[in-house]
């Protein structure tokens, strides 16, 4: 049985490539970290171009229709050039919210601008620090308003709306919210990684709406959606790996010491090789919750949790490798490998810590076996 990619998706996945390759080099990545700029207009201009943000999105909202598979391809190859666009914001959670639980007037309204880049969506979840929890929110939805504060929000500032989560009769919920208005306070956060943009975001009042499912309710809605989000984010921490992991490699052919290639010390085939052989075992789960997201198969928690941990280790150790694996110049800014450990740090944490997800995935087999 072939459980790789179709011949057309294959394509698409080379297509992707070379595309990004042109239009996202490392030099507009590290200048990005640089300028004030938010995002990158360029890269995402040209990623609206080719049809990306319109994926998943049905035909009758205009977009393609085209499945999961695809997407994650999309994901994969942006992964590997850390690209700095608020396509995960946007994307994987805003479009994936309302379509798992918006109502017909809200897709209406809004899918048709999330395809065709006119409108940028974000996804406010974390309050405070220490472990995520969905019990006791402290940001409250009544009488159709909005009241609390969201700790951090990737590309809030650049965002139209925002999916938040919150509360309303003791009950976790996903409710809407359009960021221009006076409800609204964003306030601008340096993290680690400057090319994607963080906020704190906070609600006095903001006008909001109720994202309802006829199938799901309270937590079972919000953890849904984060199962939906955790695989497209899973397969975008494998491109990375695999771009660490390919410039430590290209590094130690190149580098000579003492007369021989770096790449010939079995010291350097070790670490080589650990990388290689955690990104193949994340990439397998990876695989697997790509099939489980593309089915709705009921074992997606399962298999979003295990992708999930698995290629946040895997972006860990290859980011982290691949600084010592070229030693000193490793750590200076006019190399690249600070581009994907900057990654790998953010990616970690954006849709709940590691512990987090290890967590759901002990109760998710729990709950499935």
């Amino acid at each position: 049985m072939n459980f790789d990619f179709s011949e057309e998706q294959l394509m698409l996945q080379e297509q992707a490539r070379r595309f990004l390759d042109e239009i996202c080099p490392a030099d507009l990545v590290r200048d990005s970290l640089d300028n004030d700029e938010l995002y990158s207009e360029s890269v995402w201009s040209g990623i609206v171009e080719m049809g990306w943000t319109a994926a998943t999105i049905p035909e009758q909202y205009g977009g393609l229709g085209l499945s999961y598979l695809e997407l994650v391809i999309i994901a994969e190859q942006l992964g590997r050039v850390v690209a700095p666009v608020p396509f995960s914001s946007s994307v994987y959670l805003a479009t994936e919210a309302l379509l798992l639980a918006g109502t017909e007037e809200q897709k209406m309204r809004w899918l048709p601008r999330l395809a065709d880049g006119s409108a940028i969506g974000c996804f406010a979840l974390a309050e405070s620090r220490g472990r995520l929890s969905l019990s006791g929110l402290g940001t409250t939805y009544t009488g159709g308003v909005l009241q609390g504060e969201k700790a951090i929000v990737s590309d809030a500032e650049i965002a139209d709306f925002a999916i938040v989560v919150g509360q309303e009769e003791g009950r976790a919920g996903l409710y809407l919210v359009e960021l221009d208005q006076d409800g609204v306070q964003r306030t601008a956060l340096k993290t680690l990684d400057m090319s994607c943009s963080h906020s704190s975001v906070k609600f006095n009042g903001a006008r909001a709406e109720r994202l309802s499912s006829s199938t799901l309710e309270g937590s079972d809605l919000v953890e849904s959606l984060l199962d939906r989000a955790a695989v497209l984010f899973a397969w975008e921490q494998i491109g990375s790996a695999e771009a660490a992991l390919e410039m430590a490699r290209d590094y130690s052919l190149e580098r000579y010491a003492f007369g021989r290639r770096i790449g010939s010390y079995q010291a350097l085939k070790h670490r080589m090789a650990h990388m290689y052989a955690k990104n193949a075992l994340a990439r397998s789960n990876c695989y697997y919750a790509a099939w489980a997201l593309d089915t709705d198969a009921p074992e997606l928690p399962v298999a979003a949790a295990t992708a999930r941990v698995s290629a946040t280790q895997a972006l860990f150790f290859a980011s982290k490798e691949n600084i010592q694996i070229h030693g000193g110049v490793g750590f200076t800014w006019e190399y690249n490998c600070h581009l994907h450990y900057r990654r790998a740090r953010i990616l970690a944490v954006n849709l709940g810590s590691e512990a987090m997800w290890q967590d759901r995935l002990v109760s998710a087999t729990l709950h499935a076996a």
